[in-house]
This record gives structure tokens, C-alpha cells and sequence, in this order.
């Protein structure tokens, strides 16, 4: 399997996820580490999740595309964590070609969902503000559930794109993923084919997906900040301000850590897997901290459900 003799991928029956580049007396922090955050993106997204389902207070639009972000962060985060934890432990660290592939499909199907999730939100909030009088006829229930159905399909048809291309390419030199899960980049340092191509189509997917989720991002805070510019209180643009403020942060953590990645040459891997480290991880952590830490509704349902919880005991 690990010879120049092996001529495409139906010679390869597993990976070797090479992880983060340390000496073994970190593996016990670094597990300690990811199961902490791990532990905590539970903790947050599934109580996120609850809070919206359980306070009719919170069954409006730009909550309902919360607790969808919330379930979008928990699965995409489960899609690497859990094995990137159980590697800390063994000698071998590998994972079956079957499990690459659904690693890479589920990881991209997930996280490209998220970025049109986000652009959906930035648009609630573009009407929310821009167009008030006119916010529950714009966001009407079925725009929003297709919005987020369109936001998922989106996230699938890239996926199937990506993991196809990936896994159309001949892998014949080594084993052995420069990574901490599997990832299109670095199995294309592990293929013989001719890639010139495959990288060309993937930028280009890649632009398709970005492009268009950031320009309706950048438009709609355009119109937002102009709008509030226009408010004669400073109160009230404050507050016009802090219905923003949350979604900008994880807007700014996301594509902040995405950008990175990709702009980061092959030749520094160790850069790529933290910016990976990021998005994988810590802003599926941050996201239910920062919307619950500044969303003045969140705090107050989670202490009706704290309290309801406690005259249960």
C-alpha cells in the first residue's frame, strides 16, 4: 500500500492520521485538551438547542437559524473529535478508507451548510432592521425553513463534489495524512496523479461556496450600518448594534480561521492544522458562548429553565 507500485486508491484499504507533530508526553495534555472543548461543545449546542425548543419566547427566525447553527456546530465537531481524541491513545492511528471518505463528506457537507446558514442570518438581520414594519412578512416560516433546507442541499452538493474528486485520485506514495482528520489538502500531497486540474475545479468550488455567502454578508451589514447611522439616539443604535454584535463574532471567527487555512502554503502544515483547529473545534465552542454571553433573551430563557429545573429537585 505504501509503494510507488500501487496505482490508484483500490490498493488502499486505511489511513494514517498523523495528528499534531508532538512528543508523546503531550498526547495525555492534548487529549485533555480536546475532550475539555469537546465536553464543552456539547454542553453549549445541545443546551442551546434545548433553550430555543423549550421558551416560546425564542420561536421567531433568527432563533430558529440559531438552533440550526447549533446543530450544524455539534455534528461537524463530533465528525473529528471523537477520533481525533481516541488516536492520543494508540500506536496506530489509523482510520479505514470508508471512514476517510465519510469523514470527508460529512465534514464538508456540514461546514459549507453553516457558511449559507450564516449568510441566511445576516439577511434576518438586514430586514429585522432595515425593514422592521415588514420583518414578519420577509420572514415568513417557510422562507425560513427554506433558507436552512437550501443552506443543508447547498452543504451536500459540495460535499458530494469534493469527497468525489478527492477519491478519484491515485494515492500510491504513502499512507500517511499530514493531519489530525482527513482532509482534501493534505491527501493530495499522498496522491501520483496530476492534480493541477483537481486544484483548479476546487478553488473554483470553493469560490462558488464563498463568494456568495460573503457578499450577501458584506451587503447586508452595508445597509445595516447605514440604517443605524440614521438612528437619532444613541441608545437606540446601541441596541440596533447588539442584536449584530453575535452573529459578527462568529462570522469573524469562522471565515477568519477558513481564510487562514487557505491562504497558509502546503509547505507549513502545523499552520493549516491549527487554523483547522479553529473552525473544527473552537467556534463550534465560542458560537453558543457568544450568542448566550451578549443575547439578553437567551440569558433570560436559560434562567427560567434553570429555575423550573430547580423547583423540579
Amino acid at each position: 500500500m505504501g509503494d510507488r507500485g500501487t496505482s490508484n486508491h483500490s490498493g488502499v484499504t486505511d489511513f494514517i492520521l498523523v495528528g499534531f507533530r508532538v512528543g508523546p508526553e503531550l498526547h495525555i495534555l492534548l487529549f485533555l485538551l480536546f475532550l475539555f472543548v469537546y465536553a464543552m461543545i456539547l454542553l453549549g449546542n445541545i443546551g442551546m438547542m434545548t433553550i430555543i425548543m423549550t421558551d416560546p419566547r425564542l420561536n421567531t427566525p433568527m432563533y430558529f437559524f440559531l438552533g440550526n447553527l447549533s446543530f450544524i456546530d455539534l455534528f461537524y465537531s463530533s465528525v473529528v473529535a471523537p477520533k481525533a481524541m481516541s488516536n492520543f491513545w494508540t500506536e496506530s492511528k489509523s482510520i479505514s478508507f470508508a471512514g476517510c471518505v465519510a469523514q470527508i463528506f460529512l465534514f464538508a457537507l456540514f461546514i459549507v451548510a453553516e457558511g449559507f446558514l450564516l449568510a441566511a442570518m445576516a439577511y434576518d438581520r438586514f430586514i429585522a432592521i432595515c425593514n422592521p414594519l415588514l420583518y414578519s412578512v420577509h420572514m415568513s416560516t417557510r422562507l425560513c425553513a427554506q433558507l436552512v433546507a437550501g443552506s443543508y442541499f447547498c452543504g451536500c452538493i459540495s460535499s458530494v463534489l469534493q469527497t468525489s474528486m478527492t477519491f478519484t485520485l491515485s494515492f500510491c506514495a504513502s499512507r500517511a495524512i499530514d493531519h489530525f482528520y482527513c482532509d482534501s489538502r493534505p491527501l493530495q500531497r499522498l496522491s501520483c496523479s496530476d492534480i493541477f486540474i483537481h486544484k483548479i475545479v476546487s478553488f473554483s468550488l470553493s469560490s462558488v461556496i464563498i463568494l456568495p455567502t460573503v457578499i450577501v454578508i458584506v451587503v447586508s451589514y452595508m445597509y445595516i450600518v447605514s440604517t443605524v447611522l440614521k438612528i437619532g439616539s444613541t441608545e437606540g443604535r446601541k441596541k440596533a448594534f447588539s442584536t449584530c454584535s453575535s452573529h459578527l463574532g462568529v462570522v469573524s471567527v469562522l471565515y477568519g480561521a477558513v481564510f487562514f487555512m487557505y491562504l497558509t502554503p502546503n509547505r507549513f502544515p502545523e499552520l493549516s492544522k491549527l487554523a483547522s483547529l479553529c473552525y473544527s473545534l473552537v467556534t463550534p465552542m465560542l458560537n453558543p458562548l457568544i450568542y448566550s454571553l451578549r443575547n439578553k433573551d437567551v440569558k433570560d430563557a436559560l434562567s427560567k429553565l434553570l429555575d423550573k429545573k430547580k423547583s423540579l429537585l
